[in-house]
């Protein structure tokens, strides 16, 4: 399997670059959170849309470029390298990669053209407690002759706050734990019945609460077939885990970028602290550190992106493999920079902030590392 990028990829590669760079660089980041504030600008995400990012995942004739998960990677590690809140994982990937697989036709016209504009913001209402565990769900759906009414609450709901469509796992039948029974359905922000409680997150890039208590929806708002929708289901959720692994090999890569400029110009005792053997030791385990993980996204999205039978458990290595390396990065950076490194004033702490939220999202080290253990036999 080849890893080298096409023209094409190269140059959405590039474009993405130099977006990021000059209109959500870290300074962006910092000054939305001392604003208080945890969603792009209305005119950064017009630009995102026009740039064609949230629509790479959707087909051309629902407004998208169908452009595949690996050119969605280059866009996710060239966030990652500036810390960029964007709709990205939740609106281009798993919200247009639900609609896409499991929509019907009036859905598919109704909500990919606008997410690929940038007017239809989704959120994936998935887990219930603390940790990430898509088969433990206990909210309700309850048939009813209108529909369906559903009780239950998510926690930790990524880009809750700015969402204009939830879209929430619930249980139609069958018993906690278990993949049949679960179904999908398209919830307005708007609708009675539904609560949202926004969150000032560790890594400033916000998150909500959602508790839903006798919420009516119709059947036009259910997304896929009743109680069988859980295969579809892991496979967006792998798409989001694999771009979210090229999102931490951005901010890890920027991070030891950082670090090593900080080593060959911080001067201690009469030369440069770059010139100390110890630190060069250090700075090389993490040079090889990232030269593997880089490897292993860039299997996971092809993978993902070919439908491999081996897609489930390279997307589970490469997360694993980027939240361990992008933990040890981001500790040495701040650890490197010395006292400094402490401080709010600069950027490293924000790094090991944005590490700690996206080492857990979607799955954690354990859990796939467990995962791909269960996979290969184990």
């Amino acid at each position: 399997m080849t890893f080298i990028l096409s023209e094409d990829q190269t140059m959405l590669r590039d474009t993405a670059l130099a977006f990021a760079r000059d209109t959500l660089p870290v300074s962006h980041l910092r000054a939305q959170r001392d604003a208080g504030e945890a969603a792009l600008t209305s005119q950064a995400q017009t630009q995102m849309a026009d740039l064609g990012f949230l629509g790479v995942l959707i087909p051309e004739n629902y407004g998208g470029s169908d452009f595949g998960l690996v050119g969605m990677g280059q866009i996710m590690e060239a966030m990652g390298r500036n810390l960029a809140a964007t709709p990205l994982v939740q609106s281009g990937v798993i919200g247009a990669g639900l609609v896409a697989l499991l929509g019907t036709e009036k859905q598919k016209t109704t909500y990919l053209p606008k997410i690929a504009e940038g007017t239809c913001l989704t959120a994936l209402g998935l887990d219930e407690g603390a940790h990430h565990a898509p088969l433990a769900i206990t909210a309700k759906a309850q048939q009813t002759e209108e529909g369906f009414v559903l009780n239950g609450a998510k926690k930790f709901v990524p880009d809750g706050h700015i969402a204009d469509i939830f879209i929430i796992l619930a249980r139609t039948d069958g018993e906690a734990s278990s993949s049949e029974g679960l179904s999908l359905f398209l919830v307005p922000k708007d609708i009675d019945g539904l609560e949202v409680t926004p969150l000032n997150t560790l890594d400033s890039h916000g998150a909500a609460h959602i508790q839903f208590d006798t919420l009516k929806i119709g059947p036009e708002h259910v997304l896929g077939p009743v109680g069988s929708i859980y295969p579809e289901l892991e496979t967006i959720l792998d798409r989001a885990r694999a771009s979210l692994a090229s999102e931490m090999l951005g901010a890890a890569t920027a991070a030891f970028e950082m670090t090593l400029d900080y080593l060959k110009t911080r001067r201690q005792f009469g030369q440069l602290i770059g010139g100390f053997q110890a630190l060069q030791h250090r700075a090389a385990v993490l040079f090889t550190e990232l030269e593997l993980t880089r490897s292993c996204v860039s299997a996971a999205l092809r993978a993902v992106e070919i439908e491999s039978q081996d897609k489930a458990k390279l997307v589970s290595l490469a997360k694993a493999r980027a939240g361990e390396t992008l933990h040890l990065v981001s500790n040495e950076t701040v650890q490197m920079h010395g006292g400094i490194g402490m401080t709010d004033d600069h950027d490293s702490g924000f790094y090991l902030k944005r590490a700690r939220v996206l080492e857990a999202l979607y799955g954690g080290e354990g859990f796939h590392r467990d995962r791909y253990a269960r996979l290969c036999g184990f």
